[in-house]
Order: structure tokens, then C-alpha cells, then sequence
């Protein structure tokens, strides 16, 4: 059987590939969004919590957040030549990481001080933002979707140019709600009023459902995290076909492997 390790040693491959270990546009704020974003309610987190949950970027005290930064900084310049702002993360399987990448990304985004940075959990089945972080109130992304609840019920900042939508219920109907009308709407609005700089969009596993592809018409562009020896060749090259037809497909990160950046960062 193949490894996704393989898919590094295929020179034809024009897209990018991200390794991550196993610990696993900068732009001037818009004053038309300050207003929203100061109405969101603040969130205090329990850094030693978060820490041990895998989450390196939020206080920077591993060297592995170094690793998320350099992938923050080819996203932004991505972002930047197309003027895009929406990432959709997704995954072949559960088990992947694709939620710790995603919220080291969140953070590391933060990190820069004029690029806000919205998180949205779409994973609607099983959602794990909130647990992840051990925010004590987590809304439903379900009613904000239908427009029954408003972005300051459902979304709280985190410092001062990061918004987080956990989900605490989860959701039976999620791909017919992903690709609802009213999702579209209620997503473009949240674009509109936050103005964020960058927009993640944390989803479930490819090959588990159709929730992804019920969304990646309302995303600019995605990533897929694989897991080493774990995730197949084959399961990557499904999974990397797929978002290439229905998106603008960023490149593969690699999570989960024996290797990483030594002890000064290297």
C-alpha cells in the first residue's frame, strides 16, 4: 500500500506539499467591521489547556509553531495574488489533524496584528472547536446558519483580530443545510460585516459524507491534511481530484510525522 509519503517524491505534482510533525494579507483593519468586531464577547483561554491539546501557536513556545507560520505565509501570498479570503480544510478520513492545522492556522494568523482572522467550525456531525479550546459556551452553528441566531450570539473573539464560531450540537441534515441558500447567504453576510482578512472554514473528512462538496461553492480555495502512515496515496489523489474540480485547490499538508524542526527551529 502506498503512503502519502510517496506523493513528496512525485516531482510531477505542481502543488504544494506542507509537512507538520506530530505535535500536531496583512492588510490595515477596515474601520466598517471595527464596530462588529468589537460587539463580539471575549473569550478567555486556558493556555495550558490549549497547549496540551496540540495547539503551538497560541503562546509560541514550541518550535513547531515555526511550521505553521511558514504555511501561513505561503497561503497569504496565494490569498493575495488572486484576492481570495476563504479556506475550506478538509481531510480524506477522520483522524487526520485537520482541526489542530486548522486552529494553529487561526493562531498564527492572529499573530499578526493587522490580519483579522475568522474560524468557522463547519464540521456540523462532529464538531471539535470548542471541545478543543474548552470554550464553557458554545452556540449552534446550525440556527446561525438559518439565520435564527446573529453573528455576536454565535461567534466570540479571541484578543483582538480573532473570531471563533464553535458549534456545540450537532447537526443530522448537515450537507442539505451546507448547501442551502440560505447558508450562502448567511456566510457572505458574515464576510460582509466581519471584513475579516482571512476566513477558515474547519470541515469534516472527504470521504465520510458530502458536506464538503455541498460547501466548496461558497469557499475560494482549499487544503487537505493527510495523515502519515496513515492516509493512502490513493485516498489523497481522490480526495486532491475532487477539490480541484469544485475549487482552487491550495496543496496537501502533510501531519503527523516522525520529523520536524529541531531544537533551535531549523
Amino acid at each position: 500500500m502506498e503512503r502519502p509519503q510517496a506523493a513528496v517524491e512525485k516531482s510531477e505534482r505542481e502543488k504544494a506539499l506542507f509537512v507538520f510533525p506530530e505535535v500536531a494579507m496583512s492588510s490595515s483593519p477596515r474601520a466598517s467591521g471595527d464596530e462588529m468586531w468589537t460587539r463580539l464577547p471575549q473569550v478567555n483561554l486556558d493556555k495550558k489547556r490549549v497547549a496540551q491539546k496540540r495547539i503551538v501557536t497560541l503562546d509560541r513556545s514550541d518550535n513547531a509553531n515555526f511550521t505553521f507560520d511558514i504555511l501561513r505565509t505561503k497561503i497569504l501570498k496565494t490569498l493575495r495574488q488572486n484576492n481570495w479570503t476563504s479556506v475550506a480544510i478538509t481531510s480524506p478520513t477522520q483522524g487526520c489533524g485537520k482541526t489542530l492545522v486548522g486552529l494553529n492556522l487561526a493562531f498564527s494568523f492572529a499573530n499578526l496584528k493587522d490580519c483579522r482572522t475568522v474560524l468557522v467550525d463547519l464540521d456540523l456531525r462532529r464538531p471539535q472547536v470548542g471541545g478543543t479550546l474548552g470554550v464553557e459556551k458554545i452556540y449552534s452553528m446550525e440556527r446561525f446558519l438559518k439565520g435564527a441566531s446573529s453573528i455576536e450570539e454565535t461567534f466570540v473573539r479571541y484578543g483582538d483580530n480573532l473570531a471563533i464560531g464553535a458549534n456545540g450540537q450537532p447537526v443530522s441534515y448537515a450537507a442539505e443545510l451546507l448547501q442551502s441558500p440560505d447558508t450562502a447567504r448567511i456566510l457572505s453576510s458574515l464576510k460582509d460585516r466581519l471584513k475579516p482578512d482571512i476566513l477558515l472554514f474547519d470541515l469534516p473528512p472527504m470521504q465520510v459524507n458530502d458536506d464538503v462538496l455541498a460547501l466548496l461553492p461558497n469557499v475560494d480555495c482549499a487544503i487537505l491534511v493527510v495523515a502519515a502512515e496513515a492516509s493512502t496515496l490513493g485516498e489523497v489523489d481522490i480526495c486532491e481530484r475532487s477539490l480541484s474540480a469544485e475549487s482552487n485547490f491550495l496543496g496537501v499538508v502533510l501531519n503527523k510525522c516522525h520529523f520536524g524542526p529541531d531544537e533551535h527551529g531549523y
